[in-house]
């Protein structure tokens, strides 16, 4: 094959994509679906597959029922507090781990991976207890702390600084002078900036849709989205077109945040694998 000769995509390859996308949409689809429509004709066989008249309807009973407008508030500042921490700490350990040379760092990486393999329902009575002793019960400071940083972070960020960042680049940049400080804005970011990109897309959605440890450290009086939500499914009788239209709604921001930054955040996928 010919250097820079295009690839073109045959029929077979459009056909599994399609399949692969209304696979994946299908969820979304039925859920709207379900919200536009009444919460008996949900009951009936077989069940509606297409739209109804509801949709804002249902909508506008689920924000007030469920309080959706604390709730999307206090989910953004959650996520985005988790989302910009965990970037900055990851790639700056990522980093550390990857270029630095300073003792115990391989015994420390295993340590961090190691903590990947606890599972996270261990850790929730000494976690509650620890934020009952300091007097953070009900508040978002509750939710943020145990996530400003992340073992997968880190080492995400590590396996991908070791291959883009090449330690010459850093050697230069001291031989000029730079200070450990400039070394990390104008050397190690830059050549991190797809994989932050791509960490802070997975961070950002982890935080939106996390539901145990919220639903423990909050209540209805200061929730997140997926506390805030679990409310409409209580009840003798639960409305499940409502549960349907807020669970839409819980879904939005983040279908809002891949449609005005996806390209970017493939085009800078696209660009470390490059680089790479």
């Amino acid at each position: 094959m010919g250097a820079g000769k295009q690839l073109h995509a045959g029929p077979l390859t459009y056909v599994i994509l399609s399949v692969f996308a209304l696979v994946s949409l299908a969820p979304l689809v039925w859920t709207a679906i379900a919200a536009s429509r009444t919460d008996r004709r949900l009951a009936e066989t077989p069940p509606p597959l297409w739209f109804g008249g509801n949709l804002f309807k249902n909508m506008d009973r689920a924000w007030e029922e469920a309080g959706l407008g604390k709730a999307m508030f206090n989910t953004m500042f959650v996520a985005g507090t988790i989302t910009v921490s965990t970037v900055l700490f990851a790639t700056l350990a990522g980093f550390a781990f990857a270029k630095l040379r300073f003792r115990f760092s391989g015994l420390l990486l295993l340590l961090t991976i190691g903590t990947m393999m606890i599972p996270p329902q261990l850790a929730v009575v000494p976690l509650y207890l620890w934020m009952a002793d300091l007097g953070w019960s009900n508040q978002l400071q509750t939710v943020i702390l145990p996530t400003l940083c992340t073992a997968f972070g880190t080492f995400f960020m590590r396996q991908y600084l070791v291959q883009a960042l090449p330690s010459e680049l850093i050697e230069a940049a001291r031989v000029d002078g730079a200070s450990s400080l400039r070394v990390v804005w104008h050397v190690v970011f830059p050549a991190a900036r797809p994989a932050m990109a791509v960490l802070g897309l997975l961070t950002f959605v982890f935080a939106w849709n996390d539901f145990l440890w919220p639903i423990i450290a909050l209540n209805q009086e200061n929730p997140t989205v997926q506390v805030a939500l679990n409310s409409l499914g209580t009840g003798y009788v639960p409305d499940q077109a409502v549960i349907m239209a807020g669970a839409l709604l819980g879904t939005l921001p983040l279908l809002i945040a891949f449609l005005l930054f996806g390209k970017q955040i493939v085009g800078g996928i696209m660009q470390g694998a490059i680089k790479g």
